[in-house]
């Protein structure tokens, strides 16, 4: 089992949501976060070492903290590319601030109501590929 942690835009939820279920990956964990990659970051840092009045200008007061939304999945191991690779193909706009995507180990689930343990307590059993 992996557990995958999704920093994505604000305004890609809905079509996250709709992916994501259309995938076969209806359970996931969602969270309002404020963040910042480097990318503005850096264009407002080589303004302030070059003197250039554009970057300065724009540049707000306080933090630059940007608001995003931050999803939790947890999936078979099986289901890691395909979840991995719906949320690249649903968020990806060329530009920066499109987000991060993390992959880590999961060493165990319980589902509260029944007691099942490990894959059977994830919800995504029916997007598994069929075995052979």
């Amino acid at each position: 089992m992996k557990e995958i942690i999704a920093i994505i835009r604000m305004e890609k939820m809905n079509a996250v949501k709709e992916a994501l279920s259309e995938a076969g990956l209806p359970s996931f964990t969602a969270r309002k976060v404020l963040g910042r990659g480097r990318g503005k970051v850096e264009y407002f840092l080589r303004g302030n070492e070059e003197k250039s009045m554009e970057a300065l200008d724009t540049m707000p007061p306080g933090p630059m903290l940007i608001p995003k939304r931050m999803l939790t999945i947890a999936v078979p191991d099986a289901l890691v590319a395909k979840t991995v690779k719906t949320l690249i193909d649903v968020n990806s706009t060329g530009r920066a601030g499109d987000g991060k995507i993390f992959v880590l180990p999961l060493l165990d689930a319980c589902r509260v109501r029944t007691g099942e343990r490990g894959d059977l307590a994830l919800d995504e059993q029916s997007a598994l590929p069929a075995e052979a």
